[in-house]
Parts: structure tokens; sequence; C-alpha cells
């Protein structure tokens, strides 16, 4: 069977089970499988393919079949200009943290020495996409679960920003360590009901911590606005991203601890997705 042939039974494979990415799932698992990018597979649709290979792209075809993220079986995915190891341990990076991104390097765009803390760490996509953009910058990652403090340090390797972050396996509650200009934090906002009527896909394989957060969402970014009160110098900044819905609510919790909102960033479906905040007392 030759690479055409196989994409081809594998892409109806997953067709059938309304998976809407199936061709690219199907190219992408091949390229998985044979160690070539997606390009040169489609360049070379007439290669052979032994029995042992087949036997197990069939084995990744199951996997997906079962509405496996296509990011946790390949072990990649992008995320801002950069390529991130991922495995079930830690969310997969979303196109909207990206806007988390952007935005903080607009901010601080001609700032040096910036210390930046990421509350709830996770593969480390935030804070290394900083540390990549700005080289005079460091930071430090709290991350309650080691598994993905394991993740995090082989991705700040493999981008080589590993001399430039501490990394600390902690749970929010217990941290209260130095002072910073910036903080950072994508925590878990989904609401218990939201996250009940979620995806098999992302329910049914993300890390539930990195998801859930509790009866109205709002239980763990209380917390992070709280503790980046006491852990922010003056004037330093929070950048948190939020759920749909939620931006009047966490507003009135910032102000109440001592923020004032630079600004509201949508996404592309004009969802208020990112406050910028600043610590004014």
């Amino acid at each position: 069977m030759n690479y055409r042939n196989i994409i081809n039974k594998g892409s109806s494979i997953l067709k059938k089970k309304s998976i809407i990415t199936a061709e690219i799932d199907a190219e992408l698992l091949l390229s998985k499988l044979v160690n070539k990018t997606r390009e040169k597979i489609l360049l070379n649709l007439d290669e052979k393919l032994n029995v042992e290979q087949i036997k197990t792209y069939n084995q990744l075809i199951k996997r997906r079949k079962k509405k496996e993220p296509i990011s946790y079986i390949t072990g990649k995915k992008f995320f801002w200009k950069y390529e991130f190891y991922i495995n079930n341990n830690v969310l997969i990076p979303r196109f909207e943290t990206e806007i988390l991104v952007e935005e903080i390097l607009k901010i601080f765009k001609n700032s040096n020495n910036i210390n930046i803390l990421d509350i709830g760490l996770g593969s480390g996509c935030i804070l290394i996409s900083l540390l990549k953009e700005q080289k005079k910058w460091v930071g430090t990652g709290v991350e309650v679960s080691l598994s993905a403090i394991k993740i995090a340090k082989t991705n700040a390797k493999i981008q080589q920003v590993q001399n430039r972050i501490k990394f600390i396996n902690s749970d929010i509650d217990n941290f209260l360590i130095g002072k910073y200009d910036l903080i950072v934090s994508n925590p878990p906002y989904i609401n218990n009901i939201d996250y009940n009527n979620l995806d098999v896909g992302v329910k049914g394989y993300e890390p539930k911590m990195a998801l859930n957060g509790g009866i109205d969402g709002l239980r763990i970014i209380e917390k992070v606005i709280k503790k980046s009160r006491l852990n922010l110098k003056n004037n330093g900044l929070l950048a948190i991203e939020i759920g749909f819905g939620q931006s009047i609510k966490v507003k009135k919790i910032l102000k109440e601890n001592g923020f004032y909102i630079l600004k509201t960033v949508k996404d592309l479906q004009s969802i208020s997705r990112c406050l910028i905040a600043k610590k004014i007392r």
C-alpha cells in the first residue's frame, strides 16, 4: 500500500466518525509514522509502506477515531511561532491564547529586563514564547502538576530558554515568592455545566484541572487575581485569559482587588478573551 492509498483509507474511516479534519489528520498521522513533513508526503504519494508501518498507522487512526486529539497522538502543537512538545498531562495550546502573547509584546515592546510570573505554566507555551521574543526577559513558572513541569522543562530546553526560567511545583494557594513586573495566566475558566457538555475530544483527554473552573468558572480566576495583587510590583500588569461571558464579573473582581483595567482584548469571534490590568494599590 502506498501513501495515497493509506491516506484515503484513514481519511475515510475518520469521516465516518464525523471528524471534520479527517484528511489533514490522516496526512499528519502518516507524517508522524514515517517521520517526514506533510509536504514531503504529498510530493511522494506513490511511495510504499511495509506491513509493520501499515499496522502502526491503523493503530494511530484507531486512536483518532475515538476522538483523541491529533496533537496528543503526534505529541506536538504549534503555538505563536514555535512547536511545542505536549501530551495529555497538559492542556493543548489554543490559537486564542496567542492573543495574550501578542498583547503583552505590544505593551512591553520597548521594555528590557521584565520579570514574568506565569501562573499555571502547563506546557510553558505562553512564557517560553515571550522569552523567545525578548532575550532580556526572565520568568518563573508555577504549576501544581509535576508532570506538566517536566513537559515545560523539555520545551524550554528545546527552545533554548531554560536558563531564563525558574520552575516551581506549587499550588497557587501556597505560592508567595518575589515581586514581578508582569503576571500572565490562562487559568481553568469553564464552569461545571459547560464542562460536562464538552466534546469527548476535549473532556475525555485533556486534564480536567486545566479546564474546570468550578461552579461559575471563576474559582481559579479569583485566586489568580488575589495572588497577583500580592506578587506584582506597584504598577505591574496582570494579563489573564477569560471565558465567554465572564468579562463583567472578572473586571469587578479586579477592581475590588486594586486593579485598573487597561484593556479588554477580543478574539476573532468578538468574545472578550483577555483582560490586561494594572495594580494601582
